[in-house]
């Protein structure tokens, strides 16, 4: 009898198989067997003539249950409930609607036939995971569709439409209305037809001629776009065994191949970044009051101050998630052109096939261009996205508090700056946070919010709420200067800067980061955004502590940050990166993208290192690669000393979501634990002793007893000391 998580009912000469667990109806094993099970009866039943599978709720099936991976996978398996489906003397069909992934997938490819509505998508996504589909899906794939396509679909882990499925023979028929009513319509059809040609298992591969060139070119894709990554290897060649090898061995080396994966850091790395995507949404603040307990203010309008770049890309975001959105400006010119690169992105987004011409228009019509702030008195929500200048800001958050609703929650976009001394000129502190969103922010994931002394839980709820409907993975911290994100990612700037002072070349130190799995070196990075954002941020900090650094001091004691003077000799020769064609690599021409070695910057780094008495020598790889991250690892255990972070996975995700850090390393902190907080901390030490005076490598005291007790991570926050408001109040 069908297991409760599988509904058995019949229309007909048809049972119906439904997946009851929604919304995603993973395959866990009271699936499995309900599945089996119901498989069966329908084959006992002599009144039933064939059987459809179908999904319960929005979806067919997201695919395995990710929570059984580290356990013994309990029987029947997907397979072993495939081989019964496929082996039916009746007609099964699976109709798809909403998603079809992973094991779901693999489930519908052991069915005869597959339906599914326009709006359907399929895919293997499991490369994500840094696995492989372990349940045939790599010797099914490539017999019913091209060995191209199934290459591209297995390495890639990106999703095809229904009409792309269509096209590639991976479905036999897309419909309208409700998919199970079609479906037996599709069966009244085809109920009778020989089954003999529609199990795949029996089937010759496509393209086999083509065999070595299209695994070839694909494996030239997988080391460009995804270098490091070890799965997409592991995918092609599973892919290429259905080729090479009878049904039965290509899928007991699809078997021996996910096993080597499941065991491998990178995948560990990856579930660990699957599973911390959703905890760091379980937020807490210190007196107690979390996620659980805190209402968001319900948020229809929202105003966003500031037409430049970063506004631009926040209105973006928000109307393209729904948001009836102002964006204001100090006078119509400027407004007017930061409404015309909102549409000039969305446009593009259309001309990508990013979105249908009906969705642009749409978003448009939410976007609402004004002059005065007396317009967005009623809105429900404001994100200041001015200069980032404390004064600037402040003088913004006046005017903001003069005239917007008592209820109106207040965030302001600064990457770097006080949030409480943002809100102390408000007479509503409690409904002022931080919302610092990243460079492209329409398209950049991570939305790190940050909570001041006064902030209410009700407006931490509000932000969070705003991130989760802006589709971002939203980050709550704590505040000090750089919060989380910018406080860590400055130090691997700063320490590659000292660096290429001491005899290290910008390339190399960025060949090192791309070779750990980077999409861009650091240096690369800076040309990007700008050598004048970092000159900014550091001008303003010093002007508030009075400091004037002289060249190449290495140190202020400012808020305990860490300077090198290099860049910013760069900066006053007008070398502000991509924008002017020249920054720590020479370009074509202003907003080119292509950099090359620049003659004028090694003699100016050679000129600064002579002047200040720095004699240059050669650094070895693994000291660049050591130097770029173990500060920030060590600063990340004084983040979570000082309760600016609850637990690593929120510093592992602002690095993941807002700077690139490979995702198959997890992120700084899974990478420590990946290489022992020993080594790390004996690192630590080691480069504190060669550089004594530079702060960040002062060793973390959490960092030495974690190390020293050989505590695992998911017992760190555990060991966290109470919270330390004296420390708080230093930074």
């Amino acid at each position: 009898m069908a297991s409760s998580a599988v509904m058995y009912s019949t229309i007909g000469n048809v049972a119906v198989l439904t997946m009851n667990k929604p919304p995603v109806n993973p395959l866990s094993h009271g699936v499995r067997q309900g599945l089996l099970d119901g498989i069966q009866r329908a084959g006992k039943d002599s009144s039933v003539n064939s059987v459809i599978i179908t999904g319960a709720g929005q979806a067919f099936c997201g695919g395995a249950d990710i929570t059984e991976f580290s356990g013994q996978l309990k029987r029947p398996g997907i397979v072993d409930v495939g081989n019964v489906i496929e082996a039916s003397d009746k007609p099964v069909v699976a109709a798809i609607h909403g998603y079809a992934f992973g094991g779901g997938l693999e489930v519908a490819l052991f069915c005869h036939y597959r339906v599914a509505t326009k709006s359907a998508r399929v895919g293997f996504p499991e490369v994500q995971l840094g696995i492989l589909p372990g349940a045939a899906g790599t010797q099914r794939l490539p017999r019913v569709t091209s060995l191209a396509v199934a290459m591209e679909m297995i390495a890639f882990g990106k999703p095809v439409t229904a009409y792309d499925a269509v096209k590639c023979g991976i479905l036999d028929k897309i419909v309208d209305g409700d998919i199970v009513a079609e479906a037996v319509k599709f069966l009244a059809v085809f109920h009778n037809r020989d089954l003999s040609t529609r199990r795949l298992s029996k089937l010759p591969v496509k393209d086999t001629e083509k065999k070595d060139a299209l695994f070839e070119q694909a494996l030239i894709q997988v080391n460009r776009k995804c270098k490091g990554f070890i799965a997409p290897i592991y995918c092609l060649k599973a892919v290429k065994n259905a080729v090479e090898y009878p049904y039965a061995e290509g899928l007991r080396m699809e078997r021996e191949l996910i096993a080597q994966l499941m065991g491998s850091g990178q995948s560990k790395a990856l579930r660990y970044a699957f599973f911390s995507e959703r905890n760091v949404a379980k937020w807490r603040l210190p007196s107690g009051e979390n996620h659980k307990t805190a209402k968001a203010n319900p948020v229809r309008t929202v105003a966003v101050v500031g037409a430049g770049t970063m506004g631009t890309g926040i209105a973006v975001a928000l109307i393209t998630a729904g948001f009836d959105t102002f964006i204001i400006d100090q006078n119509a010119k400027l407004v007017m052109r930061g409404a015309e690169t909102v549409r000039s992105l969305i446009e593009g987004g259309v001309k990508l096939g990013k979105r249908s011409v009906q969705e642009a228009k749409a978003a448009l019509s939410l976007l609402k261009p004004v002059t005065s702030l007396d317009e967005v008195r009623d809105v429900d929500l404001v994100i200041e996205a001015v200069f980032e200048n404390m004064a600037v800001k402040q003088e913004m958050f006046k005017k903001l508090d003069a005239v917007c609703k008592p209820q109106t929650v207040l965030c302001s976009n600064t990457s770097t700056l006080d949030i409480d001394a943002i809100a102390s000129v408000t007479k509503r502190p409690d409904k002022v946070i931080g919302c610092h969103f990243f460079v492209p922010a329409y398209h950049m994931r991570l939305l790190e919010n940050i909570y001041g002394s006064k902030t209410s839980a009700s407006t931490v709820a509000t932000a969070m709420e705003l991130g989760k409907r802006l589709n971002k993975v939203t980050v709550l911290v704590g505040n000090c200067h750089g919060f989380c994100a910018n406080r860590l990612h400055g130090l691997m700037g700063t320490e590659s800067q000292f660096m290429v002072e001491e005899g290290a070349s910008p390339e190399q130190v960025d060949q090192v980061h791309e070779d750990f799995g980077f999409p861009m070196g650091g240096f690369k990075v800076s040309d990007l955004s700008g050598l004048d954002i970092g000159w900014n941020i550091r001008q303003e900090l010093l002007k508030q502590g009075g400091i004037k650094l002289k060249p190449g001091e290495r140190i202020s004691h400012l808020r305990g940050r860490r300077f090198c003077t290099l860049g910013d000799q760069l900066y006053e020769k007008g070398r502000l990166g991509r924008k002017t064609g020249k920054g720590w690599y020479r370009y074509g021409e202003p907003g080119a993208k292509i950099p090359y070695v620049d003659d004028e910057v090694t003699d100016i780094i050679k000129k600064h290192c002579q002047e200040v008495g720095i004699e240059r020598r050669a650094i070895p790889t693994q000291e660049i690669l050591e130097r770029s991250l173990y500060p920030v690892i060590n600063e990340g255990f004084r983040l979570l000393e000082e309760k600016i972070v609850s637990c690593p996975d929120e510093i592992d995700m602002c690095w993941l979501h807002g700077f690139g850090f490979p995702r198959y390393h997890g992120g700084p902190m899974f990478y420590a634990e990946q290489i022992g907080l020993r080594r790390i901390y004996d690192k630590v030490c080691f480069y504190q002793k060669m550089h004594p005076t530079v702060e960040h490598w002062q060793p973390s005291e959490l960092l030495k007893r974690l190390a020293d007790g050989n505590v695992p991570m998911k017992q760190w926050s555990n060991e966290l000391p109470p919270s330390n408001q004296q420390a708080l109040s230093k930074l």
